[in-house]
C-alpha cells in the first residue's frame, strides 16, 4: 500500500511562501494521481492541486499562479510550493494518491481532476495558517 506523510505547515503572515513537502513509499503503480487537497472545519474539501504520473498538472482556480505542484519521484517527495499566501488560504493539507487508467484520455478517471474517482490513501495532514 502507497503511504504518504506531509511536512512543511507553519503559521505565516499574508503574502508569505510556504513550501509543503510529501514522502511517499510504496508501490505507486506506474499510471497514478497525487494530489494536494485542503480542508477547513465545517468546509467540503477541495482539491488544490493534482499532478500524474506523466507531470500532467491540475490547479483549482483559486490557486492558479500562486501554487505550483511538482514531484521528485527519485526522492519519492511531493511538493505544493505556495505564494502570495491569504488567510482564506488556512486549512490542513493533506497529500494523497489513486491509481489511475493508463490512458489519460479515457472518459472515466483518466485525468486527474476527475471529481467521480476518489483519492485512496492519504496523508495526515499539515496546518497552514496564514494570518492577515
Amino acid at each position: 500500500q502507497v503511504q504518504l506523510t506531509e511536512y512543511g505547515g507553519d503559521s505565516v503572515m499574508a503574502g508569505g511562501s510556504l513550501r509543503l513537502s510529501c514522502v511517499f513509499s510504496g508501490d505507486t503503480h506506474s499510471h497514478h494521481c497525487m494530489g494536494w487537497i485542503r480542508q477547513l472545519p465545517g468546509k467540503n474539501r477541495e482539491r488544490v492541486a493534482g499532478i500524474d504520473s506523466d507531470g500532467v498538472v491540475d490547479y483549482a482556480d483559486s490557486v492558479k499562479g500562486r501554487f505550483t505542484i511538482s514531484k521528485d519521484s527519485a526522492k519519492n517527495l511531493l511538493y505544493l510550493q505556495m505564494n502570495n499566501l491569504t488567510a482564506s488560504d488556512s486549512a490542513t493539507y493533506r497529500c494523497a494518491w489513486r491509481p489511475r487508467p493508463a490512458d489519460p484520455a479515457s472518459p472515466f478517471c483518466g485525468r486527474c481532476q476527475d471529481l467521480r474517482c476518489e483519492y485512496n490513501r492519504w496523508g495526515q495532514g499539515t496546518q497552514v495558517t496564514v494570518s492577515s
